[in-house]
């Protein structure tokens, strides 16, 4: 039944995605195709991605008690692990926009439609469970740094983790500690979800590829996360606003690099 095409996908055989080499220039390529979709109708994009620097203030307001003060940082570094299936929306148009389809806002929400959504949800839900897991290892990790007592202020927090040695090893190590989160899920689904929009190879081929472009790729895909990174964190100043901007281009841009390291012989997708 299609509507169970979760592993295998609609084959109900597992497939082997054939990948390519790429190197830097072609990310630094995906970008510039990621700002030309996004100038095409940005208004639109940015509507789309207006909920992720209000989560981002909502999460920054509801952290603000002292009993989940600790929590702050976690919350909004470990949001951008789910990333990847927020931006669904942001694959569908530029893949329709590719296609030559309209790109019309709207149009984001067809992936409701697509045959590989349960594929997609079990993946969504992989990243749920991954961002759930940095959270709790978060918490446990402040504990023990600086035991159960809740900080006494907001002043007294931000004195404890940037003039003290405990404070210290909490950002040096908790750092650290999210870089393997943040690796995991690069290595699992840096094209999954563009590959199972374009194909229904099902959730295991998904993961397996990205796993595959990575090793294949060790160092572009290094440089991309970086990228990624260190644009997640400009358009976090000030206030989560720039994310509204940052968001859609990294989304349209990863398209565009799932296009250059995956190959495809003929998208199985319809055209809509």
């Amino acid at each position: 039944m299609a509507s169970f095409h979760v592993i295998a996908g609609a084959s109900e055989t597992l497939e082997h995605t054939r990948i390519r080499k790429i190197g830097v220039s072609d990310l630094f390529d995906a970008l510039k195709r990621g700002v030309d979709d996004f100038m095409v109708k940005p208004s639109h994009i940015v509507f789309l991605c207006l909920i992720y620097p209000l989560v981002g203030v909502v999460l920054a307001v509801w952290t603000s008690g002292n009993n989940t003060l600790p929590l702050l940082f976690p919350l909004v570094s470990g949001f951008a692990l789910i990333g990847p299936f927020a931006a669904l929306g942001l694959y569908e148009i530029s893949r329709r926009r590719e296609a030559g389809l309209d790109a019309s806002w709207s149009h984001a929400f067809e992936v409701r439609n697509s045959p590989a959504l349960p594929a997609i949800a079990a993946v969504g839900i992989m990243l749920l469970a991954i961002f759930v897991a940095w959270l709790l290892t978060a918490q446990i990790f402040y504990q023990q740094v600086f035991g159960p007592a809740p900080p006494e202020s907001l002043p007294s927090f931000i004195s404890e983790i940037f003039a003290t040695g405990r404070g210290w090893t909490l950002i040096i190590v908790g750092h650290a500690i999210g870089f393997v989160f943040a690796a995991v899920v690069l290595c699992t689904t840096v094209v999954a979800f563009p590959l199972l929009l374009d194909r229904d190879v099902g959730a295991y081929e998904a993961i397996h590829t990205s796993v595959r472009v990575v090793l294949a790729n060790p160092i572009v895909m290094a440089v991309w996360g970086l990228i990624v990174a260190v644009a997640l964190i400009i358009g976090s100043l000030p206030v989560f606003a720039g994310l509204a901007v940052v968001l859609p281009i990294l989304g349209h841009a990863t398209w565009h690099v799932y296009r250059k390291v995956v190959e495809s012989p003929a998208s199985t997708r319809p055209a809509d």
